[in-house]
């Protein structure tokens, strides 16, 4: 079943090629949906997406839906401060991973290994999943997310809807009648509303508006764009571009790149009461086919920064939940490491403790600011930490002059 669904996401994703991202349209919905205005600029497929990601009666516990995780209002990002969201048949499961921002992902490039054998794109924070599309299967079928125990479940649950006619007329009067088929014009919709419906990149936060040349920063947050950009400071840009693209294009804030962290082991995430569990990235749990590269194991995407001042917590485990405390923990986290990692009875800082103790050679320690050794002074000053969290700020969606 799964390669059947995968080959028809391979077709259906150089159709999506062929549609133009048009302007925002779309509504949201819930087991009782109605259809967008008919004035919308969506399409077809991107309306019945729009339906389809705002519909709780989609999981198995009927208070579930895409939205539920990536609300639009909080940049289709998590609303709550948990960890990991909870989901499941009644909605008490707990996840494994901290819930991203669905924001900017349009551009993202399919999972690769560059020339110099750099891992790059591909979705999902271990870059997996190779399209929107393709993005879009697991939650409707993981038993902490949405929870359907089959993909004869979930169209089941769609054929109860108020839109299963719109679905027919779209896709074939026999559509509902093939689930696995079903299914992947379904994840296909979902797509197609992420691609087209622009409040998922609208490109209007007020750094935008400062490329632009429509409004100027302020004195502490021109302060932190260049300790953003200058590489013997916060070297934030080396993987998180700040500048237009060659093309002209609005930078993404990330260059799809894989890095390893070494971010403290999360006690409120419910997977670390088995000290077994470890969260390896690259190299698995969830991602399967490098599981052999263990000079990749701990490595996770490189996120977007754009809405990062919106997030309630960090990191693929939300081992953070203060802006402020995660640039600290970049400069301090060599210099001082006590300050976020166990310390032993004999004084022995646990360093990067949500590794196994064989991986933990992979850690990024060579990049300024993580080259900063114990005794030496952190590469940015309290102050400066301040100057560079108010430019974050700048890139939160809808800045209104």
């Amino acid at each position: 079943m799964q390669t059947t669904i995968s080959a028809t996401m391979t077709r259906l994703a150089g159709a999506a090629l062929l549609l133009a991202l048009s302007a925002c349209g779309g509504s949201s919905s819930s087991g009782n949906a109605t259809a967008p205005s008919p004035t919308s600029s969506l399409s077809e497929p991107a309306q019945l997406g729009a339906l389809i990601f705002s519909d709780q009666s989609l999981s198995a516990s009927g208070r579930q839906s895409c939205a539920s995780c990536h609300n639009p209002a909080n940049a289709h990002g998590p609303t709550s401060d948990l960890a990991a969201e909870l989901g499941g048949p009644d909605g008490t499961t707990p996840g494994f991973r901290a819930a991203p921002s669905l924001r900017y992902l349009d551009r993202t490039p399919a999972f690769a290994f560059a020339k110099d054998g750099t891992p790059t794109g591909g979705f999902d924070r271990d870059g997996r999943v190779q399209s929107l599309a393709e993005q879009g299967q697991r939650p409707f079928l993981a038993p902490h997310e949405m929870a359907n125990a089959s993909v004869d479940d979930v169209i089941a649950r769609l054929k109860k809807t108020p839109y299963a006619a719109r679905f027919r007329q779209q896709f074939g009067d026999t559509i509902l009648d093939q689930p696995e088929q079903a299914f992947s014009r379904m994840t296909f919709a979902l797509q197609q509303f992420q691609l087209e419906d622009a409040s998922f990149h609208p490109y209007d936060s007020k750094y935008d508006q400062f490329l632009a040349g429509k409004v100027k920063l302020a004195d502490a947050e021109l302060r932190g764009l260049a300790l953003f950009n200058n590489p013997t400071k916060g070297n934030c840009a080396a993987c998180h571009t700040s500048a237009r693209g060659a093309d002209g294009a609005a930078p993404l804030f990330t260059d799809f790149t894989f890095d390893n962290l070494g971010v403290p082991r999360n006690p409120r995430l419910a997977a670390t009461a088995d000290p077994a569990y470890f969260d390896l990235g690259l190299c698995g749990p969830d991602r399967t086919d490098l599981t052999e590269r263990a000079d990749l194991c701990g490595a996770f995407k490189v996120p977007t920064l754009r809405n990062v001042a919106t997030r309630k917590v960090f990191f693929h485990n939300g081992a953070f939940s203060n802006l402020t405390d995660v640039v600290r923990f970049y400069v301090t986290r060599d210099t001082n490491p006590a300050l976020w990692y166990p310390v032993a009875a004999d004084g022995t800082v646990q360093k990067f403790n949500d590794l196994p103790p064989q991986y933990r050679a992979n850690v990024n320690v060579t990049e300024v600011p993580y080259n900063h050794q114990p005794g030496m002074a952190p590469a940015l000053s309290p102050d400066e930490i301040n100057d560079l969290v108010q430019f974050l700020g700048t890139l939160t969606d809808g800045y209104q002059n």
